[in-house]
């Protein structure tokens, strides 16, 4: 059936990405492994590597095996990233922590993970690129249990066995422990006037207001312009971190940000499990979230792009 518009289009970011990893073709007298090329036919997939300009040689060379040799994709890119490792430091140009965050990044939008490339020990490991100062962000990180991250991790992963009525009560207790771990200071669910707010936290002498949502699909612009309607009738120094389990529908996140100035961010599965996964303190989170927003319009951010966006200095809060 070939991929659709949005795989496409993922491949081609990916490709740019990994450009400068390696040559396309070897030099006569180099490895011949090393290069795009020479990967491809280590892992038998020479058909799919076509002569030519080098950006689209290695775009044909992803979009093909994905298609047809989708059991491949992972190792092809794994193999690109180590023998990119070697020969970027040859050449005093070793590949950066954010350019792997943000290979990672563009592989969860094709719904692949690579748990190689995700490790925090091989992340830690790659140097820091020459992001600007301005993009440097010192937080205090709190320290929570393995035990209870483990905790959270079988919670979650319990909702799915639930019915829909049964697992919104528990998501809200979910979230409740959730906040809890990272200190901070939840409110359990409470109703003014007839509308349900599902609790609130406090970040930094903020409060922010909470609506959880876990539906089998993505929710639409109308439940965020409810949102805001609901977070604009209470202070104005309120703001909102609406939860959307199953992220939210194409388009939304662009037509509500026309609708004029907004003080919410939005989270999905894909932020509480790099969150629970230790990608970023949630506090942590939220508050590049909220920044984002303000500089952007944009309330929908995710954790993987934020790592790729800021270098993240962090004191460990006992």
């Amino acid at each position: 059936m070939g991929l659709s518009l949005s795989q496409t289009q993922t491949v081609a970011e990916i490709a740019k990405l990994l450009y400068k990893f390696l040559p396309g073709i070897p030099h006569p007298y180099a490895d011949q492994s090393v290069s795009f090329r020479g990967v491809a036919h280590e892992l038998k997939l020479d058909e799919f590597w076509r002569k030519g300009s080098k950006l689209p040689a290695i775009t044909n060379l992803l979009e093909k095996t994905l298609e047809f040799k989708p059991e491949k994709f992972s190792t092809l890119i794994v193999e690109v990233v180590k023998q990119g490792i070697k020969y970027r430091k040859g050449k005093g140009d070793e590949i950066t922590k954010e350019e792997i965050v943000e290979l990672n990044r563009l592989l969860l939008e094709l719904n692949i993970k690579i748990p190689e490339l995700c490790a925090k020990s091989f992340l830690d490991s790659l140097p820091l690129g020459n992001n600007s100062d301005s993009n440097y962000y010192t937080s205090e990180k709190v320290r929570v249990s393995e035990e209870t991250i483990k905790q959270l991790k079988e919670e979650i992963i319990g909702l799915s066995s639930l019915n829909p009525q049964e697992r919104g009560r528990a998501f809200e207790r979910f979230l409740q422990n959730l906040f809890d771990a990272y200190r901070l200071k939840p409110k359990a669910p409470f109703r003014l006037r007839g509308e349900q707010i599902d609790g609130s936290i406090e970040l930094e002498g903020h409060t922010y207001l909470i609506e959880a949502k876990w539906t089998d699909k993505p929710v639409g612009i109308q439940e965020l312009l409810a949102f805001k309607g609901k977070i604009g009738s209470k202070a104005t120094w309120s703001r909102g971190l609406f939860i959307s389990y199953s992220g939210v529908t194409e388009g939304s996140i662009e037509a509500f940000s026309k609708g004029g100035p907004t003080n919410l961010i939005v989270m999905t599965a894909e932020d509480l499990w790099a969150i629970l996964d230790e990608e970023m303190d949630l506090g942590e989170a939220i508050k590049l979230k909220s920044r984002h927003a303000a500089e952007t319009g944009n309330i929908l951010i995710r954790v993987y792009e934020l790592k790729s966006m800021y270098k993240i200095g962090r004191v460990n809060s006992n």
